[in-house]
C-alpha cells in the first residue's frame, strides 16, 4: 500500500456504515434523534499545511476553518468542536487564534486531547454540524446535463503562501482561509452534489465525478482567477482556496453569487475533460498526500 489514494480504498472497507457515504465525502453524516448530524475531522501538519515559524494564531484560524469548509460543503450549521493539540513554541498565540476562529464561524468548543512535543507539529480538529437540508448535499449527485458552478476565484492561497515566504504582499487567503457557510446553507436545498475545493479544482472535479458516476468537463477560461498575473494550469490545480464546486440542474441558477465554469455528461473512458481533453486519471491534478 502506498499513498492517500490506496489507504482511503482501504478504509473503505471499514467504513460500512450508511453514515460514512463509502467515504466518498470529507464528511459523515449521521442520522440521530430526527436531525443530520455533520461529522469531519482535519489535520494541519507544520511543514506541510503550514510554514515552520508561522504565527500559532493564523494555524489555529486555519485548522478550525478548514473542518468549517466541509461542514459548509453539507449546508451545515457548526455545533462545536473538539481540538486535538501538539504542545508548540507558542501556546497562547495559538489559543488567541483559536478563539477568533471559533468566534467568527460560531464553533464553540466542546473538548480534546492535548499531548507533547515533538520535531514537527500536527494538529487536528474534529467539528459537529446541524444540517440545515436533508436530503444533506453530496459529491455523488451530480447528473448528465447539469451545470457545474463554482464560488469565488481559485489562487488565492497560492499568491498568499508565496507572500508569506517572501514577506511582502497580502498573505491572509493562505493564512486565514475563509469558509462558506451561509453560501452552504443557501445552495443545499438546490443542488444535485457539493463539495469544497481543497486540494486544488481540477482534483475535486475528479473525485466529484467519479462519486457521481458522471463525467464533469471544464471551461478552464471561465474559471475565475484571485490575480491576473496567476499561471491558470497552476491556479486550477492549486488547494486551499475553500471555496465551493457544485452542480445545479441545466436551467437553474444559484442563490449565491458564483461562476459556471462547465457541464457534467454522461460518463465515458474519462472522468474529467478539460478544454475538450479527457483526463482519466488524478494524477498531477492537485494535492495528495504520498
Amino acid at each position: 500500500m502506498s499513498g492517500e489514494r490506496a489507504l482511503i480504498e482501504a478504509l473503505r472497507g471499514l467504513a460500512g456504515h450508511p453514515a460514512a457515504r463509502n467515504l466518498d465525502d470529507d464528511a459523515a453524516v449521521l442520522e440521530f434523534g430526527g436531525e443530520a448530524l455533520v461529522l469531519t475531522h482535519d489535520m494541519v501538519v507544520e511543514g506541510v499545511h503550514f510554514l515552520a515559524g508561522q504565527d500559532p494564531a493564523d494555524v489555529a484560524w486555519k485548522l478550525v476553518a478548514t473542518n468549517m469548509s466541509d461542514l459548509a460543503a453539507k449546508g451545515a450549521e457548526p455545533v462545536g468542536v473538539l481540538l486535538g493539540y501538539m504542545l508548540g513554541r507558542d501556546d497562547e498565540r495559538f489559543l488567541a487564534g483559536l478563539k477568533e476562529a471559533l468566534d467568527h464561524f460560531g464553533a464553540p468548543l466542546l473538548g480534546g486531547d492535548t499531548v507533547g512535543r515533538t520535531a514537527i507539529q500536527a494538529l487536528g480538529l474534529t467539528a459537529f454540524g446541524r444540517a440545515t437540508f436533508r436530503p444533506v448535499p453530496s459529491r455523488s449527485g451530480a447528473k448528465p446535463g447539469d451545470g457545474v458552478w463554482l464560488t469565488g476565484a481559485v489562487g488565492g492561497a497560492m499568491v498568499g503562501l508565496e507572500a508569506l515566504r517572501s514577506g511582502s504582499g497580502d498573505s491572509l487567503a493562505y493564512r486565514r482561509p475563509n469558509a462558506r457557510l451561509a453560501d452552504g446553507i443557501a445552495l443545499a436545498p438546490m443542488v444535485t452534489a457539493m463539495m469544497d475545493v481543497s486540494d486544488g479544482l481540477l482534483l475535486d472535479a475528479f473525485r466529484m465525478a467519479k462519486a457521481s458516476k458522471v463525467a464533469i468537463t471544464i471551461d478552464s477560461g471561465t474559471v475565475p482567477l484571485a490575480c491576473p498575473e496567476l499561471r491558470r494550469d497552476e491556479a486550477l490545480r492549486w488547494g486551499d482556496d475553500y471555496e465551493l464546486l457544485f452542480t445545479l440542474p441545466a436551467d437553474a441558477l444559484p442563490a449565491v453569487a458564483a461562476t459556471r465554469i462547465g457541464a457534467a455528461q454522461t460518463a465515458g473512458s474519462s472522468p474529467l475533460i478539460i478544454d475538450g481533453i479527457a483526463i482519466s486519471s488524478p494524477d498531477g491534478l492537485g494535492f495528495e498526500h504520498r
